[in-house]
């Protein structure tokens, strides 16, 4: 759960998740070694662990929350708490086998408190993304963990009432922390909404979590503005910019387009943009979420914004990953729109990989292009020509291109075909930016935008991630 946590407010799952669990692993091994100490009281001190796990595991989330909106302390709480609790149930599970010690053979012991304790694991770790999450959300999710620790104290008092000197004193500790426990869960949207109040800086008008993310829309006078996982995605101030000119230069320059691939996107605004065009006669969606699809078809201010795009019948709305879908399809497409969130993690850099876009080459049509979200080349310059490299690599000819958005700054696109390609003499009409006259002036880059050398970004070497998160540390953003 703190990998989780962890990985929506820092980004870099991998990262998150692989120092996460070294971190608790190596604190459950320092409390094993600790439980050779505990000499006398052992049931006592058992329902005592399994109580500390309870509160400090239960509130972990909600600290870590106000930790982040608060405080520079996020990481440092992190670990500390990972290690904390990591050492508690190190601790606890010593503990066990010496209560059941007499009562069952030692193999059996060993056999069924690590069997119990691995087939737990497994089932927290299918209930939480799955299950606890979508319907909980991190805070509560954390909580109901911490109210099954301390049921299980509570438990533990009666099955060893026998040898406990201090039950009534220990089961009054467990409903007191049962209790509080209680509080939390009731009062967790309260309390994540107070530390969101901190994080963003307009009003929150809609949270959730899904499976995959955290949704989070603010408002401010006529300014809607969607994150996940805490970054921004858009405003609906200036999104027109960004997504005008993500669609039309390439698909105007497609006058016989017929079938259209969204990736990503499942806002709903790039299939907006699509729909402009009379002659396209199909339009498939395919976002992993479908928390996200399912809310911009059906939110009546984000169903205003995108126009009622994924209710239109000429769309098809697919709730995959994309890489998959991409690899079982045998479809054909003449444009293509890859509008996937920047490369911040090596989950999502693999749908900037070579074996990606050779997996798009395929479906696309010999005379179709494609369009990638490639991030800024201003502020994070060697990421964006790796995403070049990276198609070029792949077999495409590309064509780069920016614009100014003023929610993101210089932001940058590239378009990929197999053959030349010439801007669009037209573009369809009520655009709000993009003009014919305008476009040639999106291929020129500055000096400090221009080329830079950059290495292709792999499967087994994701270069891409490494160059985005150094360049953005470089620019100071």
């Amino acid at each position: 759960m703190a990998g989780a946590l962890s990985s929506y407010l820092l980004g870099d799952s991998v990262m998150q998740f692989s120092t996460v669990i070294g971190t608790y692993l190596a604190a459950m091994g320092v409390g094993s070694w600790l439980s050779r100490f505990v000499t006398r009281g052992i049931v006592e001190r058992f329902v005592a662990t399994e109580l500390l796990v309870a509160v400090i595991g239960g509130f972990s989330s909600a600290a870590l929350f106000l930790a982040f909106a608060y405080t520079d302390a996020f990481r440092v709480l992190l670990y500390a708490l990972v290690a904390v609790i990591g050492a508690l149930v190190g601790l606890e599970i010593p503990l066990l086998m010496r209560i059941l010690k007499g009562r069952f053979e030692f193999k059996d012991i060993v056999a069924n408190v690590l069997a119990w304790d691995y087939i737990g694991a497994l089932g927290a770790s299918l209930l939480f993304p799955a299950v606890l999450v979508p319907q909980l959300g991190l805070v509560r999710s954390a909580i109901a963990f911490g109210i099954v620790n301390a049921g299980v104290a509570l438990w533990s008092t009666h099955l060893f009432r026998e040898v406990l000197v201090e039950r009534r004193a220990l089961q009054g500790a467990c409903v007191a922390v049962l209790a509080l426990l209680c509080a939390g869960f009731v009062g967790a949207e309260r309390l994540t909404r107070a530390a969101e109040r901190s994080i963003y800086a307009d009003e929150i008008v809609f949270t959730r979590d899904s499976r995959y993310q955290r949704i989070v829309l603010t408002a401010w006078k006529d300014d809607l503005r969607l994150f996940l996982n805490g970054h921004l995605q858009f405003s609906s101030r200036d999104e027109y910019r960004y997504h005008e000119a993500l669609v039309h230069p390439g698909l105007a320059a497609l006058p016989g387009a017929r079938r259209v691939l969204v990736l990503g996107g499942g806002d709903g605004l790039a299939v907006r943009e699509v729909l402009r065009y009379p002659g396209v006669q199909q339009v498939t969606l395919v976002d992993l979420d479908p928390e996200m699809t399912r809310l911009f078809a059906t939110h009546p201010v984000l169903t205003k914004l995108n126009a009622g795009a994924l209710k239109s019948p000429r769309v098809r709305v697919v709730n995959e990953d994309a890489f998959l879908w991409l690899s079982r399809t045998d479809e054909m497409f003449d444009f293509v729109v890859a509008d996937f969130p920047d490369p911040s993690n090596y989950a999502v850099g693999k749908l900037y990989t070579t074996a990606f876009y050779r997996l798009l080459a395929r479906r696309l049509s010999r005379d179709g292009l494609a369009v990638v979200q490639s991030t800024s080349p201003m502020f994070a310059r060697r990421a964006f020509w790796s995403i070049d490299a990276t198609l070029r690599d792949a077999g495409f000819r590309t064509r780069p291109y920016h614009l100014y958005v003023p929610s993101f700054g210089e932001w940058g696109f590239i378009l990929a075909g197999r053959g030349e390609y010439a801007p669009p003499s037209a573009l369809p009409a009520g655009l709000r930016f993009l003009t014919p006259s305008g476009l040639p002036a999106l291929f020129d880059f500055p000096a400090d935008m221009r080329p830079v050398r950059a290495g292709v970004n792999r499967l087994d070497d994701p270069v891409l991630v490494r160059y985005y998160d150094q360049d953005w540390k470089d620019f100071g953003a």
